[in-house]
């Protein structure tokens, strides 16, 4: 009995990762998310609780629900019950505050502190030596899907100018005001399409108000909703149409659940059915229900943001920390940017297996 004991003592100094397992209580890893109901971050969930338990790391997934004071306060939670290290998927990117005062609680327990997904400006992250972020190159998702837009636009451009005045008018739906992934996608989505139709010798995309000089739709909660776009989409169909001779003829979303919203609103008004009218719709995220709207031709593109990847390169770094090693020990250096950032490449989504 004695040396079986001394064999459990001698495993569970050599491998805190396999404390969870052996009767520990309290989490080794807190995983706070900017909301459980948005369906990356869910697909991001699913991967990441997966990834932990295949390493026998403990933890608990914490439910932001979009409120910022919220996230704060289960950060002190995690922190009084004992968690070896904070995932933080920042929920306030409109400011430095949130994500500075949370790096503060963690030096103050020395413990170690990964952002992700939601932008932290790198400044912030590498104030404090037991910090890293893993997200993306938030500006490469607005270029991508720019590319796809001016490229599909070009190939189809006679049959998509359904209001036959040589241009193409759009809608585009942004999901957060101050969000930098939201304002690198609403630039840069239709900067680029631009280009590519001007290089094409094509008119450059117009707003479909031409009222609203901010050439955008805001999600007002910030919630890169569905219902909000859905919504929006519903109030343009009212006011614009084949009929009036100013249908819109383009959507673009920040994400897909706002592309589907939108779509879910044309649909309703008898667009993107078999034999009928196409309005073509562009989202970001490739979220399993994007991706079945547009192998039903329903939906256009999405840009891929691996949730699988991010969430596994989380569970490694976490290992990382909890063992004292550098975050990056052993990963792949393709996507490490610094000692205190990883981003994961985005791809591209149209109907087949995505393509680089």
């Amino acid at each position: 009995m004695k040396k079986i004991i001394s064999i459990i003592i001698c495993v569970a100094l050599l491998c805190p990762a396999l404390l969870t397992s052996c009767g520990r209580d309290e989490e080794e890893v807190s995983v706070l998310y900017f909301t459980f109901s948005d369906a990356y971050i869910s697909s991001v969930r699913s991967a990441m609780e997966a990834s932990l338990k295949e390493k026998n790391i403990g933890y608990h997934s914490y439910d932001g629900a979009t409120n910022q004071t919220t996230q704060t306060e289960q950060v002190d939670t995690a922190i009084t019950k004992g968690t070896r290290l904070l995932a933080v998927n920042i929920i306030d990117t409109g400011s430095e505050d949130a994500a500075k005062a949370i790096i503060s609680k963690a030096r103050a327990a020395d413990i170690p502190l990964i952002f992700f997904n939601r932008s932290v400006d790198d400044a912030v992250v590498a104030s404090y030596d037991k910090c890293v972020f893993i997200g993306t190159d938030y500006e490469q998702a607005g270029h991508i899907q720019g590319e796809m837009i001016g490229n599909y636009l070009v190939e189809n451009y006679q049959k998509l100018d359904i209001n036959g005045d040589g241009r193409i008018s759009y809608v585009l739906f942004k999901g957060q005001q101050g969000n930098s992934e939201a304002e690198a996608r609403t630039k840069y989505s239709v900067l680029d399409a631009n280009r590519i139709l001007a290089e094409n010798g094509k008119p450059s995309l117009v707003f479909y108000d031409k009222n609203n000089p901010s050439g955008f739709l805001l999600d007002q909660n910030g919630s890169w909703s569905n219902a909000a776009a859905n919504n929006h989409m519903k109030t343009v169909l009212s006011g614009y149409s084949e009929a009036g001779g100013n249908m819109v003829e383009l959507v673009i979303a920040n994400n897909d659940e706002m592309a589907l919203g939108a779509l879910a609103a044309l649909e309703e008004a008898g667009y993107n059915k078999e034999g009928g009218r196409y309005i073509p719709v562009f989202g970001v995220d490739a979220i399993e229900g994007a991706r079945s709207k547009i192998r039903e031709g329903k939906m256009t593109g999405t840009v891929v943001q691996d949730g699988k990847a991010m969430a596994a390169s989380m569970a490694q770094v976490a290992e990382n920390m909890l063992l004292g090693r550098e975050p990056f020990f052993e990963m792949d250096s393709e996507g490490i940017v610094s000692e205190h950032r990883l981003n994961i490449p985005y791809s591209v989504y149209t109907g087949e297996e995505k393509t680089e």
